[in-house]
């Protein structure tokens, strides 16, 4: 217990001075760069509109709090999607979780995430009557692969982090042409290292939860003269099976209502709500609403889940209205044995 009280001292010590730092930078809102880490990936998660703090979803979890990935019921497990974004960008991801010893040597976990963002006409300005010439496509490129642990330090108490290594690059350019007319080109691409960090405490009251992460903490990075961070983001949140509190068959139905509130450096606080029903461990459906925002409000998820030997499978989706934007559609396939 002394060991969990000064840990969690530790966290709360480091989170207040990320607070500090937050502080110091609440006027440079939409000003943070490598936006393709804030967006959410995993159905599941997106269709509780990313209230899963407290929740575990085996290797996906190193997307989100990596310490729920602690819990993890299975030795091995697998998890890979796609989403469709604004903007005929898409996003494919995996994640792959290890369990050493039914978690006596903690949980491994790797992730890749990746991003298409298409190509976009080149062009360079000119002294003619177009103003510019057209040099051809470039096309920008993002990814991000993380090496995660998690352990349970007690039964009740869990901690998790990730190290990531990110890189972003935006193309090559043509920035201009020497005296033969060649064209000069240049690569602007930038990569860091970046980290999270996240703890989940089980209250002891029935299966109440609550987690506590920090996503994104990084150095300053700096495209030609233009300074920025990363999207680092503070979430709490709790959760609980409300079924817990009458009498029914658990292997039938199951009711989880979460709720996170985040501290984004880049944009207002923000609340998030999710529910997610789950009918004999095979049918969920799933719903979340986020307060406030622009044009993303509410998502909407569905999951299938089936055992077949010692195998789990599991295929989900979601789905979220973007406003005037495209609508954003994730679809994942899950194994774990």
């Amino acid at each position: 217990m002394k060991k969990i009280a000064l840990l969690t001292l530790v966290c709360l010590l480091f989170l207040s001075a990320i607070d500090s730092s937050f502080a110091q930078e609440r006027k440079k809102l939409a000003q943070t760069g490598m936006k393709f880490l804030s967006v959410s990936l995993d159905p599941r998660s997106s269709g509780l509109s990313d209230a899963v703090t407290s929740l575990s979803n085996a290797s996906a979890s190193m997307l989100y709090n990596p310490s729920t990935m602690a819990k993890m019921d299975r030795s091995v497990d697998y998890s890979f999607g796609t989403t469709k974004w604004i903007a005929d960008i898409n996003y494919i991801y995996g994640t792959a979780a290890l369990n050493f010893m039914d978690g006596q040597y903690g949980v491994f976990g790797l992730s890749l995430v990746a991003v298409d963002y298409g190509e976009f006409n080149g062009t360079i300005l000119a002294n003619n009557d177009d103003g510019y010439i057209d040099v051809g496509t470039y096309k920008p490129t993002a990814i991000a692969l993380g090496l995660g642990y998690a352990k349970a330090l007690s039964e009740k108490f869990y901690v998790g982090g990730n190290i990531k290594y990110v890189r972003q690059s935006m193309g090559t350019a043509v920035v201009g042409f020497n005296p033969l007319g060649d064209g000069i080109v240049k690569e602007y691409k930038l990569d860091v290292l970046a980290f999270d960090f996240g703890i989940l405490y089980q209250t002891g009251f029935k299966s109440l939860n609550f987690g506590m992460n920090i996503r994104n903490f990084s150095k300053e990075l700096k495209y030609v003269q233009e300074s920025f961070q990363l999207p680092l983001i503070f979430k709490i949140g709790l959760s609980m099976d409300v079924l817990d509190l009458v009498e029914i068959d658990k292997n039938m139905h199951s009711l989880i209502l979460s709720a996170d509130a985040s501290h984004p450096r880049d944009y207002p606080e923000q609340i998030s709500f999710g529910m997610e029903y789950t009918f004999l461990k095979s049918i969920s459906l799933r719903a979340g609403y986020t307060y406030p925002t622009d044009e993303q409000e509410f998502s909407a998820g569905v999951g299938f889940m089936q055992s077949l030997a010692d195998i789990k499978f599991a295929v989900d989706y979601s789905y979220t209205p973007f406003g005037i934007f495209n609508k954003v559609h994730r679809v994942s396939i899950n194994i774990g044995y």
